[in-house]
């Protein structure tokens, strides 16, 4: 069966909903996700290049801290001419500034000072003085050497766990922490003269502070790195210190410096990379912010979310618009359905008034119409078939007349008694009762025991004709003396046993019939004999013939008689009778019929 007119209109509904709908969203999704994408481009990278110039701006008032000592000529006196020529008083020098240095800013963690006269090292850590030290291998530190072969005053150390310089400072275990270290060279000006080395370890709590107003945490990631790769400051605590040798990182490094930012998909990231180089002093560092998409699109995606419940919620008016209107429309056709359903059955009867005053209702008259002319035409032909049947039987009723027939053999009784024959008048007045009760055709439903006297007329033929090698037993209860019952019901059940379970059986016969009330208020009557009965085969292939399962055509007659018993009492009870038959090869065979007790008024006569 093909898609009904309802089920199209449906779909054909939600489709020209659904498709303009949906491109809209679409078509609305990708504009505002580029314009949020070049919009919030544009604002990161202000919010990196602003950063950009905060942390330069912190990292150059670090590296100038140096500059201070310059103006402050007792200490450079002692640069210039050693500790050593007055050193008590120098010493205090020494002590004096790196103290006041120490305390310039919070964030320093140590500092070591060498005076190039005499190889003389400082260290102050936590407020902590150290002792003098000597330094003779100065160059060995590999930022002091780096200064040594170049023309910068000042070298940046990545962050690094921080150590002690010349053994001075005891830094205790506990305290280990990344640093980021400021090396800067002290020379005498005007002459240019190397004096010394002045380091300072800052912590990345400032840094941080700057660093951390520049993306969101836990969902943007950002770096700090410097000229060699080394992540100077990160999102992610653990990779500060390390070299990043990720891809991303070697494209943004080979980009040009109008280009600030990259798109960028791997296993780890999606999304875009915004980017921006350092100037000099800090030539071949730079800060990067990766935004992932889902960040990037949120907006649109909750423009789109929006959009589509709208959608979602339009779309389920629409349906239930939709199923308003096909239902109002569809539901006339369905009438018309199930009414010609009901005439291919035989019924031509319509169970509707009206459809409408549209082509539906024009169509449900014509239809009652058309049903009202059949009606006419096959009425009319059942009465002619009528006619001609009820002609032929007044013909065959006026070859053979049934009073005709009683008289008869009343008067065969009447002669039987003068010649003292009262066995014979019995067996004639039997007969005629059986012929009497067979064809008189004015009742279908008789009471019980019009049924048992018709049955018991026809055991007493019977036992006529088999004389002792049969006898018979009625127990019948008073109390269903008077149900109604069918007619015609136990004679066949009886012959059956003559036919088929007396057949060629030498000793005596035996027919039981027994009926009573049971407690569901319902009639049970069983007909037993003692015949030769079926195997288990057999037995299975009757009861299939019965309740119609084998539809091949029985040989048995037995069962066809029965199958019609069954069939006719499902249709007085209204499939409420049951039958059940049981035998056992050469033990007999019983019928056993359940009834309601009370007959429905539809059949009971009138």
């Amino acid at each position: 069966m093909g898609w009904s007119i309802r089920k199209k209109l449906i779909i054909f509904l939600m489709i020209v909903t659904v498709l303009p709908f949906g491109a809209s969203i679409a078509i609305t999704y990708y504009h505002t996700k580029e314009s949020l994408k070049d919009r919030f481009l544009s604002t990161n990278y202000h919010v990196v290049e602003n950063g950009k110039d905060d942390i330069m701006t912190y990292l150059r008032d670090m590296s100038q801290i140096t500059s201070r000592l310059y103006g402050y000529n007792p200490f450079m006196n002692v640069l210039r001419y050693g500790v050593s020529s007055d050193l008590r008083q120098n010493q205090e020098e020494v002590n004096r500034i790196l103290m006041y240095l120490f305390h310039t800013r919070p964030e320093i963690e140590q500092m070591h000072l060498y005076i190039h006269k005499d190889n003389d090292s400082y260290t102050i850590y936590h407020s902590r003085l150290s002792g003098r030290g000597k330094y003779e291998e100065v160059y060995t530190h590999p930022y002091y050497f780096r200064l040594g072969q170049s023309n910068d005053y000042t070298v940046i150390e990545p962050p690094h766990m921080i150590y002690s310089y010349n053994n001075l400072s005891v830094i205790p275990e506990s305290e280990m922490k990344n640093v980021l270290s400021f090396h800067n060279m002290i020379r005498d000006v005007p002459s240019d003269r190397f004096l010394g080395f002045l380091s300072i370890d800052i912590n990345l709590s400032q840094l941080g502070a700057i660093a951390d107003r520049l993306y969101t945490k836990g969902a943007e990631d950002f770096y700090i790195m410097n000229e060699d790769g080394i992540v100077v400051y990160s999102s992610e605590q653990k990779l500060i210190g390390e070299e990043n040798k990720e891809e991303w990182f070697q494209h943004v490094k080979k980009a040009s410096s109008s280009s600030h930012n990259l798109e960028w998909k791997d296993d780890q990231f999606s999304g875009v990379i915004v980017h921006e180089k350092f100037p000099a002093p800090f030539k071949g560092w730079v800060i990067v912010k990766r935004i992932p998409y889902d960040l990037l699109y949120k907006s649109a995606r909750d423009t789109a979310f929006i959009n589509i419940l709208i959608g979602i919620i339009t779309l389920m008016i629409v349906v239930l618009a939709t199923m308003a209107v096909s239902i109002k429309f569809t539901s006339p056709i369905k009438v018309l359905i199930e009414n010609m359903k009901r005439v291919e059955k035989g019924e031509f009867q319509a169970d509707f008034d009206s459809l409408g005053n549209d082509e539906f209702g024009m169509l449900g008259r014509h239809f009652k119409s058309m049903i009202t002319t059949i009606n006419d035409l096959i009425q009319r032909e059942y009465k002619l078939e009528i006619e001609n049947k009820s002609t032929q039987l007044r013909v065959l009723q006026s070859q053979i007349n049934p009073h005709f027939l009683y008289n008869a053999l009343q008067s065969i009784g009447t002669l039987a008694l003068k010649h003292k024959a009262v066995q014979v008048y019995s067996l004639l007045t039997s007969l005629s009762n059986i012929m009497r009760y067979s064809m008189n055709m004015k009742e279908d439903v008789v009471s019980f025991i019009q049924e048992v006297q018709h049955v018991k007329s026809y055991l007493v033929l019977q036992k006529q004709r088999f004389h002792d090698r049969f006898e018979y037993e009625l127990n019948i209860r008073d109390e269903v003396k008077n149900i109604l019952l069918p007619k015609m019901i136990l004679q066949p059940i009886v012959e059956n046993c003559f036919k088929h379970g007396f057949d060629q059986k030498v000793e005596k016969g035996l027919i039981y019939i027994d009926a009573f009330l049971k407690d569901q208020g319902s009639v049970c009557i069983s007909v037993k004999d003692n015949g030769k009965g079926v195997n288990e085969e057999e037995l299975k292939s009757i009861q299939s013939e019965i309740m119609g399962i084998n539809h091949l055509n029985s040989k048995k007659r037995e069962a066809i008689g029965l199958k019609n018993i069954y069939d006719r009492l499902q249709i007085y009870y209204s499939h409420q009778a049951k039958m059940t038959i049981e035998s056992n090869e050469n033990d007999g065979f019983t019928v056993i019929i359940e009834v309601p007790a009370v007959m429905s008024k539809e059949v009971q006569p009138s």
